[in-house]
């Protein structure tokens, strides 16, 4: 387990980013935000109480899908390659054809699979890296962006949720008086359900631009930083639906949805991976010779 621990070990010092873990601490301490505004100001001073049993519990779904999904792709290594596997014994292990070229990464000196790029941010290179997002304090990468995707979905769709029944409370507080619509003062409650609201058009906003980015990206088969490098074109893109099912782990089904489940139509890697250990080859171009 020595070359586990030590994997692990290095991914989970990548995670350790000042912004990337203030920014995740910001996104939990938002939806906790709106889940008190929602309940103590909205749901449980109403006198309905059929309406606050549906929008409380379909509130209170999304969030913890929305949490849930932000906690897998924090928590998910994106597709990090092992550092330090550019020797020349671990290209002999990989048994490449004879004028095959690798490339190596020269500042985490690791072999480079094919669409893996190099994150500042982690210090390691990423499979199919499609940008470093710090509101999850991950890349968004082929392990965990079906968690990204979700995670950006029930944002938006808590959102979405919070504005209708703020635009709805407003109403009844109009009409009603204000002093029986909420268990706090007038001036309070409105301060409340302005935050609110300005709170959930913003995130209904971006969730929804980066929900529309990731869904198109897949689609195309193409990441964000090959798209901003401009890289279309150098490999074998694959049909749209197909694209989809491997992200999404396999054909389509509830588990989509979730995210607790993995991505069964990939294969997983093995438990113990052995890297030959040996010097670090100084050519950033490797063409595995002829003879």
């Amino acid at each position: 387990q020595k070359g586990r621990t030590l994997a692990d070990t290095e991914y989970a010092n990548s995670m350790r980013d000042a912004c990337g873990i203030v920014c995740a601490v910001i996104t939990w301490l938002l939806v906790l935000y709106a889940e008190f505004v929602v309940l103590f100001v909205m749901l449980l001073p109403s006198k309905n109480l059929t309406y606050s049993i549906v929008n409380g519990t379909l509130f209170n779904i999304l969030a913890f899908l929305a949490l849930a999904s932000h906690l897998r792709a924090m928590c998910t290594d994106p597709g990090a390659v092992p550092k330090g596997n550019a020797t020349k014994e671990y290209i002999e292990s990989l048994q490449l054809k004879p004028g095959q070229v690798v490339y190596k990464c020269p500042k985490c000196c690791s072999i480079k699979p094919d669409r893996a790029h190099h994150c500042s941010v982690c210090k390691r290179c990423i499979r199919k890296m499609d940008h470093h997002c710090p509101w999850v304090n991950n890349c968004v990468g082929e392990n965990n962006q079906k968690y990204f995707v979700l995670f950006t979905m029930y944002i938006a769709l808590l959102s979405l949720h919070t504005l209708v029944m703020v635009v709805f409370h407003f109403l009844y507080c109009f009409e009603d008086d204000w002093t029986k619509c909420s268990s706090f003062s007038p001036p309070t409650t409105v301060i409340l359900l302005i935050l609110l609201c300005f709170e959930g058009l913003l995130f209904l906003i971006f969730t929804s631009v980066m929900f529309g980015t990731q869904v198109h990206s897949i689609c195309t088969d193409e990441t964000g930083i090959e798209r901003l490098k401009g890289e279309t074109g150098k490999w074998l893109k694959v049909p749209c639906w197909e694209a989809v099912q491997m992200a999404f782990g396999g054909p389509f089904s509830l588990s989509w949805c979730s995210p607790f489940t993995g991505l069964s139509c990939k294969k997983s890697p093995p438990e113990h991976v052995t890297i030959p250990q040996g010097e670090i080859i100084e050519e950033d171009v490797i063409e595995i010779p002829l003879n």
